[in-house]
């Protein structure tokens, strides 16, 4: 079966590269943010979203607006390049995840200190939304792509990073699982901004992952019918 490339392969690459750029923004302002605030916010037992409640929030907001716009030109390119369907499952599931990564900016994070808001109950189950959308959609287009021998090791980095995403998730569910038997809050049974660190790592990486695959089949020819639904 003859192939096919994908449509204009350097706005394809650059839609890539461009993403990667805001991930790396991400990455960056929320690294600084362990510096700046290193006296405030404890980073093996408070979660990220601490630092939204500082003087450096609008770090914290430019960094994950920085990975949600990031991983929308990511998924751009992967639709372009003929990886994935802009209507499908994976698609879905990535813009689920970057829709959720906005709302987590525009309602802050409750201070539990203090009492619950509904802003800071929003802001939590996007953030839950947030990290199964994102490996659930790796996962899936792993599986997709597993068996092709061009794109058979970025099919298999992206189920590993999805797995190994679900796995960090895994340890906060026994966490609440085993509170009621414990007597102990759940978030005081884990190092959670420890778990949370790696979860958020992990997926980072998964969105690296998925930018490179989109750059390295811009230009390469693939069979059509193997694009992902």
């Amino acid at each position: 079966m003859p192939g096919t490339a994908s449509p204009d392969p350097a706005v394809t690459r650059a839609l890539a590269a461009f993403g990667l750029v805001g991930v790396g923004v991400a990455v960056v302002l929320v690294g600084l943010l362990h510096v700046v605030s290193a006296g405030r916010v404890n980073p093996v037992r408070r979660t990220i979203s601490e630092y939204a409640l500082g003087d450096s929030d609008w770090m914290f907001d430019v960094g994950v607006l920085g990975l949600a716009g990031g991983s929308v030109l990511v998924l751009l390119a992967l639709v372009r390049a003929g990886i994935v369907q802009l209507w499908s499952r994976p698609a879905a599931l990535v813009g689920v995840w970057a829709a959720a990564l906005v709302l987590i900016v525009a309602f802050d994070k409750a201070n539990w200190a203090v009492g619950p808001t509904p802003s800071g109950y929003v802001h939590r189950y996007a953030s839950v939304v947030a990290f199964v959308s994102l490996p659930a959609a790796a996962l899936a287009l792993g599986r997709r792509w597993r068996g092709d021998l061009q794109w058979g090791p970025f099919a298999a980095c992206s189920r590993w990073s999805g797995a190994l995403a679900l796995l960090w998730l895994g340890a906060i569910v026994l966490a609440v699982a085993l509170s009621p038997l414990t007597g102990v809050p759940w978030w005081q049974l884990l190092p959670l901004g420890l778990v949370e660190r790696g979860l958020l790592t992990t997926e980072v990486a998964t969105v690296v992952v998925l930018g490179w695959w989109a750059a390295r089949a811009a230009s390469a020819p693939r069979p059509a019918a193997m694009i992902a639904g």
